[in-house]
């Protein structure tokens, strides 16, 4: 859809919600229009009018509701500035108009007969423009078509003039520049990893203080959660399963609707890279024969991925006019074109041979009876839904649903980790967690088809487990942190020398070997290194020693090198493209913002006081 499109609908649609409210009497819009209140103001020759105002505040009181997911009065509405939001908003629309119209910037009648026409609400039975249908929306909207036409040029003119005050922003080097050093600088460093065995003095077991202080600083961690103790009873389609009798004709007959899935060409793993034109391709493959590239290179000088030119498993006939010669190759990684493509001419890469595949009824009979049986089974339990929700209805518990009905019977612990059984359905977790004790039972329904209601009976709040229970656990956390400690001491003995003496002489005296990294930028992921480490790490400078602790072990990193950023490297082009279009953005809105404002001020602004008190207390 295009924009004009998209304002055409949106003015529409502030129209109809105004009418909306008014047929509902929901705050009174109908009586405030048929008074003589026109304008609420002005910004140079463009008026704001009163039904402009009031849409508009209905929109975003139709939006902020939406938001916050309940209904919102008009009082709590103004003391969030609601009113005096929408009002700003309207005068820098008006101003720009205002300019528009000043400088003579306009649109044609053809383009907003086009903007009309491509309004879907206005489209008749056969899907083409109607205009009784667009009368009578407009009609009912309280809007002619002169006034509804007027506003989609004004807003197309505003459309122009806003961006033209956006062309030609571009992101400043001083603003570019520091996100990208920061982000992709390339640092080299080696990782030591010390254990227990690096220590000179062993650890000793923690005394029964460490134990205890490691106890209370952690308790949460020895906290059982809360538990809520739950009657349920259940029906799913496995249950019945055994039970659904299913015709071999059936069978036969969903085998032959599916007879693509089981008897399948001869299929190829390709990739498509589309050119512009046919000079361009024979180009590229040019170069390809020529040695100087490879298919990945050309896919990587597109700022393309391979996932972008990945087609998957292809039979010929899905390849169309390139499918012979593609299926001629013989090697994979064979590459082949220019070849005609739905999307221009494109170079082919045959990456593997799937050979013509054909699975036998009698092989796939049990598993299409299965899925028969499950269908069958789901209806066969959504026919006896009515009646489940009327024994509900009219008082059965939940163990009487389990006597009279072929759901079961059921308890659990519910706890937000619980996950066997009836427990590792989502529907099931979501109204374990907010049933109440006061709740009636109620038939809700599964993913799979299945049924199931719910009673609460008791609920354990979550509780420390005694230490006596926890305390070998206990114990070992208080050693992990003796060990630590020792090793993080360790590790800062051993940095002055590790810096001193270098990588391969530290190594060889301790043996330690380290793992290197080259180029790592704060674009890459690191699992093996500590988040609390990374920044300290990306931070330090060559000849600097890094340490953090890993769950029982201390990481020491010795910074080697740093390399500038490579603005080739496609992951770096990935963040210029993010820093552009981020702070581009804002740039052009700061611009349109302060454009905006000088025009408020040089054309003037006038508001009706009385005419803004009128609008407003018709939302009251």
């Amino acid at each position: 859809m295009t924009k004009k499109s998209k304002s055409a609908q949106n003015i529409l649609m502030w129209a109809l919600m105004a009418l909306l409210v008014a047929g509902l009497g929901g705050f009174g819009i109908d009586g405030f229009l048929s008074q003589r209140v026109t304008a609420i103001g002005s910004v140079g020759d463009r008026e704001i009018s009163a039904q402009e105002y009031a849409r508009a505040l209905q929109a975003e009181l139709a939006a902020l509701q939406q938001q916050v997911g309940q209904s919102i009065d008009f009082q709590t509405a103004r003391a969030l500035g609601v009113d005096t939001r929408v009002r700003a908003q309207l005068v820098t629309q008006a101003a720009v108009e205002n300019e528009a119209q000043r400088i003579g910037i306009s649109v044609g009648d053809l383009n907003v007969q086009r903007t009309v026409m491509s309004v879907r609400a206005f489209q008749g039975p056969t899907g083409g423009f109607d205009r009784e249908t667009y009368r009578f929306a407009l009609e009912n909207a309280g809007l002619t078509p002169a006034e509804f036409e007027e506003s989609v040029r004004r807003e197309a003119a505003r459309g122009i003039l806003q961006a033209a005050t956006a062309a030609g922003i571009d992101t400043p080097e001083n603003f570019r520049a520091p996100l990208v050093e920061f982000y992709a600088t390339g640092h080299d460093f080696a990782l030591f990893t010390l254990t227990e065995e690096a220590l000179t003095t062993p650890v000793a077991d923690p005394d029964e203080a460490a134990i205890q202080a490691y106890y209370d600083a952690n308790i949460e961690a020895f906290t059982t959660p809360e538990t809520r103790h739950i009657t349920y009873a259940w029906i799913t389609p496995q249950m019945i399963l055994d039970s659904i009798e299913v015709e071999e004709d059936a069978i036969r007959a969903l085998y032959e609707q599916r007879i693509e899935d089981y008897v399948q060409p001869e299929r190829r793993l390709v990739e498509r890279l589309v050119f512009g034109d046919e000079a361009q391709a024979q180009a590229a493959m040019a170069r390809i024969e020529a040695g100087e590239a490879s298919f990945d290179d050309l896919v990587a000088e597109r700022d393309l991925t391979l996932d972008d030119v990945d087609l998957g498993d292809v039979s010929e006939a899905q390849l169309g006019a390139a499918g012979p010669a593609v299926f001629a190759l013989e090697e994979p990684g064979a590459v082949v074109g220019p070849l005609a493509s739905n999307l221009g001419p494109a170079l082919f890469r045959m990456n593997a041979i799937l050979n013509a595949q054909e699975t036998p009824y009698e092989e796939a009979r049990d598993a299409l009876r299965a899925e028969l049986a499950r269908d069958r089974a789901r209806r066969a339990i959504a026919e006896q839904q009515e009646h489940f929700d009327d024994l509900l209805a009219g008082g059965a518990t939940i163990e009487d649903m389990a006597n009279e009905t072929p759901m079961e019977l059921g308890t659990i612990d519910w706890t937000a980790q619980s996950e066997d059984g009836i427990a590792a359905y989502s529907e099931f977790a979501t109204a374990a967690a907010a049933i109440t004790t006061e709740d009636f039972p109620e038939l809700m329904a599964l993913a799979d088809g299945g049924l199931f209601t719910i009673r609460l009976d008791s609920v354990t709040p979550p509780t420390p487990r005694p230490l006596d229970e926890v305390r070998a656990e206990a114990a070992a956390g208080a050693r992990r942190l003796a060990v630590e400690a020792a090793l993080l001491a360790r590790g800062q003995e051993l940095s002055a020398e590790l810096a001193r003496d270098g990588i391969e002489a530290f190594s060889e005296a301790h043996g330690l070997v380290p793992e290197t990294f080259e180029g790592v930028t704060r674009l890459d992921r690191l699992p093996q290194v500590p988040a609390a480490m990374l920044d300290p790490l990306f931070e330090a400078e060559p000849g600097a020693t890094v340490l953090g602790v890993a769950d029982g072990s201390v990481l020491m990193a010795l910074v080697t090198g740093l390399t500038p950023p490579d603005l080739e490297d496609q992951q770096t082009r990935r963040l210029l493209s993010a820093i552009d279009e981020q702070i581009g953005a804002a740039l052009a809105q700061d611009v349109f913002t302060y454009f905006a404002r000088a025009l408020e001020s040089e054309a003037g602004i006038s508001f009706n006081q009385p005419a803004i008190d009128a609008v407003n207390n018709s939302f009251n």
